[in-house]
């Protein structure tokens, strides 16, 4: 019985050694990296102008995945793109860490085009999480401006952001779709 306890006690242990990340990102120097962010994306990833989105309370995994596409030029957006040469793995961690500490946000968004939109959003809650809050490499769309959310929709739809789930979702919907599910994302 004495060995079944070792045993047991052993493999807790080494469990626990695969739980605890090796490295944490310091959210810290995260905050400070964020001034250079700050202008368009606003305090603390609170973005005042619909052109660029919020990072409140955005998934860590998708900020690394989309500052790491940016640095790579797999995404394209030439004032990001230079922001993100000069980022280190640590510096995106740590950006990462920050924005997804921050508490959400609410762009709001029309309530009647809400209200449709609603309805038409289930297609949507299986990647980006049953209330639309992110899903790990799947971005957060609540509280996001509607604006934002009609660009990027309809970037997908032509082809200019790739990613095929996205563009066959975007090609599926009309523009009072992309509008009516945008109010709804914003307005949460």
């Amino acid at each position: 019985m004495s060995a079944l306890k070792h045993t047991l006690s052993i493999s807790l242990l080494l469990a626990s050694f695969w739980t605890v990340p090796i490295w944490a990102a310091d959210i810290a120097a995260g905050e400070q990296k964020a001034a250079t962010c700050m202008g368009c994306h606003g305090p603390k990833g609170k973005s005042s102008n619909a052109q660029w989105p919020n990072l409140a309370a955005q998934q860590s995994a998708y900020i690394i995945n989309q500052l790491t596409a940016f640095k790579t030029g797999a995404r394209n957006n030439t004032m990001v793109q230079s922001m993100a040469a000069n980022l280190s793995d640590d510096d995106m961690a740590n950006l990462a860490a920050y924005y997804s500490s921050q508490p959400p946000v609410s762009a709001g968004g029309d309530p009647a085009l809400a209200k449709s939109g609603q309805a038409k959003a289930s297609m949507c809650l299986g990647c980006h999480g049953s209330k639309a809050e992110g899903n790990g490499q799947f971005p957060r769309l609540a509280g996001q401006h509607p604006g934002y959310l009609v660009n990027q929709l309809s970037s997908f739809k032509e082809g200019a952001r790739k990613n095929g789930h996205m563009q066959a979702i975007a090609g599926s919907l009309s523009e009072d779709d992309m509008k009516a599910l945008a109010a709804y994302f914003g307005s949460l």
